[in-house]
C-alpha cells in the first residue's frame, strides 16, 4: 500500500536515476529485513525446463544488468531472478537520455544499449550473493562484435556463467543493438543454436550438470518467422523461449510526446502484440518446448493470460515499475486462479 507514494517520488528523477535510486533502496530494504516482512509470495512450485520453481512469476532481464541486486530483488517473492543482458566486455550504451516513461500508457521506451560492466563483473556478483533460489543468466553480444562473428561472444558469455546460472538466456532480440535481430532468422540463426548447443553440451561433460538454454524473441515478427523459429529450437533441443522482448512498433502510444524516441516499447501497449506471438509461437511448438511469457503483464489477470494462452512461466519488468512488488503475489494469485 506504500508503492504509490514510493512511485510518486521515484518519478520525480529522470528514469535512469530512479532506476538507481530505487534499487539501492531495495538493497537497503533487504538488509534491514523489512522487504520479507512486508512482501509475501503464495507458493505455486512448477516444474520447468527440468527446474523446481517456487512459483512461476519471474523478473525479466534488464533491470539488474550486472546481478549487484540478486539478493534485494529475491526478497520481494520473485520465483525466479534472470539478471543481464551481460556481454564479454564492459561497455557503456547508448548515450543518455535513453531511458523514457510514458505513466499516460504504462509503458517505457528504452534504448540502453547493453549498458553493463561484464560477464566478469557479473559472475564476481553471483559468487556474492546469498540467493540459494531460481537464477537465469541473459547473454548478449557487445555492439562492436560484427553480426557474422556474434556466436564468439555468446559461447564466451555462455562458457563464463555456465556453472553459476540455474538457466542461461541468449538474447538475439533486443532492438537496441544494430544487427542483432538479424540473428533469429535464416541461417545465422540456425548456426548460432547449433554451436550454443555444441557449447552447452561440452559444459555438460566438462561440469557434470545440465544448465537448460532459452532463447529470448522479438514480438515483431512475422507469422512465418515464428513458425521457422519454433521448428528450429526443437531442432536444436532448445530448452525453452521466452516471448516477448520489446518492440519497436508504437501502436497504442502514436499521440504521445514521446513517441518518436527510438527504442523498445514496452508495457500495456505490447501487451496485445506481445500475446499474439505467445499463442501462435505456443500453437507452433504444440507442447515440444515451454514457453516463459513476457510482455505487457500490468497486473494479475494479464499474467493470467500469459498461462491460458500457453506459457508455463511468466517474466514481469515495466508492470513492476507501475504496479510495484504487489504485482507478483497478484500475478500467482491469478495464475492459481485459472489452474484450479
Amino acid at each position: 500500500m506504500f508503492y504509490p507514494l514510493i512511485r510518486q517520488l521515484l518519478f520525480r528523477l529522470s528514469p535512469e536515476a530512479s532506476h538507481h535510486a530505487a534499487l539501492r533502496s531495495l538493497a537497503i530494504s533487504q538488509k534491514l529485513g523489512l522487504s520479507s516482512l512486508v512482501y509475501r509470495t503464495p507458493q505455486a512450485p512448477v516444474r520447468v525446463m527440468g527446474i523446481d520453481f517456487p512459483n512461476p512469476v519471474g523478473l525479466a532481464a534488464g533491470l539488474d544488468k550486472n546481478g549487484d541486486y540478486i539478493d534485494a530483488l529475491a526478497a520481494l517473492g520473485f520465483g525466479f531472478i534472470e539478471i543481464g543482458t551481460i556481454t564479454p566486455r564492459p561497455q557503456a550504451g547508448n548515450p543518455q537520455p535513453r531511458l523514457f516513461r510514458l505513466p499516460e500508457a504504462q509503458a517505457i521506451i528504452n534504448r540502453m544499449g547493453f549498458n553493463n560492466l561484464g560477464v566478469e563483473h557479473l559472475v564476481n556478483q553471483v559468487k556474492k550473493a546469498k540467493f540459494e533460489g531460481v537464477l537465469g543468466i541473459n547473454i548478449g553480444k557487445n555492439f562492436d562484435t560484427p553480426v557474422e562473428n556474434a556466436a564468439d561472444d555468446y559461447i564466451y558469455c555462455l562458457e563464463r556463467v555456465y556453472e553459476y546460472a540455474d538457466y542461461v538466456t541468449v538474447n538475439i532480440s533486443s532492438p537496441n543493438t544494430q544487427g542483432l535481430r538479424s540473428l533469429q532468422t535464416g541461417s545465422a540463426f540456425s548456426d548460432l543454436l547449433q554451436q550454443l548447443k555444441n557449447t552447452q553440451q561440452r559444459l555438460a561433460e566438462q561440469h557434470g550438470f545440465y544448465v537448460p538454454l532459452a532463447v529470448k524473441i522479438a514480438p515483431d515478427l512475422q507469422d512465418e518467422d515464428i513458425e521457422y523459429i519454433a521448428e528450429q529450437l526443437v531442432d536444436y533441443e532448445i530448452d525453452a523461449v521466452i516471448a516477448t522482448n520489446t518492440t519497436i512498433g508504437r501502436s497504442g502510444i502514436e499521440s504521445l510526446s514521446l513517441a518518436n524516441e527510438a527504442g523498445g516499447l514496452s508495457g500495456k501497449p505490447l501487451k496485445s502484440l506481445a500475446n499474439y506471438t505467445l499463442a501462435r509461437l505456443c500453437q507452433a511448438l504444440d507442447g515440444r518446448i515451454p514457453v516463459i511469457g513476457v510482455g505487457g503483464i500490468m497486473d494479475g489477470a494479464s499474467a493470467a493470460d500469459k498461462i491460458l494462452a500457453g506459457a508455463s512461466l511468466v517474466q514481469v519488468y515495466t508492470g513492476f515499475i507501475y504496479a510495484g512488488p504487489q504485482l507478483i503475489a497478484d500475478s500467482v494469485q491469478a495464475i492459481q486462479a485459472v489452474q484450479a
